[in-house]
């Protein structure tokens, strides 16, 4: 019964990936639902919570639908200079190395790995690592 469910799981996996990975929270719902899924029910919940995860990491993005309005409260009230981008202000832009600023998150998001700058008057997600816009905070 458990390899068949693993098969199945397997193959759900397969089949969503090319979907989910086009999706802008993938990896940190992945990562958390994986996370989660372990602690609940060993290798097997681990695999079913890291595909949930990546789908409703996709639909919801790095922050959740609750916070992305006290998120964006929470940047507007920062008063963060803006950042003048010549390119459109969309997930998957790379900010350049030179004259962006960027900022903590406060812990209370649970946004560890990412970093907020604000571009054109919108506040951006960015990996810190790569420049790369990750999600755009309407």
């Amino acid at each position: 019964m458990i390899r068949r469910f693993i098969g199945i799981t397997a193959l759900a996996v397969t089949m969503a990936l090319p979907v989910i990975a086009q999706a802008q929270g993938v990896p940190g719902g992945v990562e958390r639902g994986s996370r989660d899924g372990e602690r609940a029910a060993g290798p097997v919940g681990a695999v079913v919570g890291g595909v949930i995860g990546g789908v409703v990491g996709g639909v919801n993005g790095i922050l959740g639908v609750d916070q992305r309005p006290r998120f964006r409260s929470y940047a507007v009230e920062q008063h963060r200079p803006s950042y003048r981008y010549n390119e459109d202000v969309r997930i998957g832009a790379v900010l350049p190395e030179q004259g962006v600023t960027y900022y903590d998150v406060p812990p209370e998001y649970g946004v560890r790995d990412y970093r907020y700058t604000v571009v054109n008057d919108r506040t951006v997600l960015v990996d810190p690592r790569t420049h790369r816009i990750v999600e755009v905070i309407e």
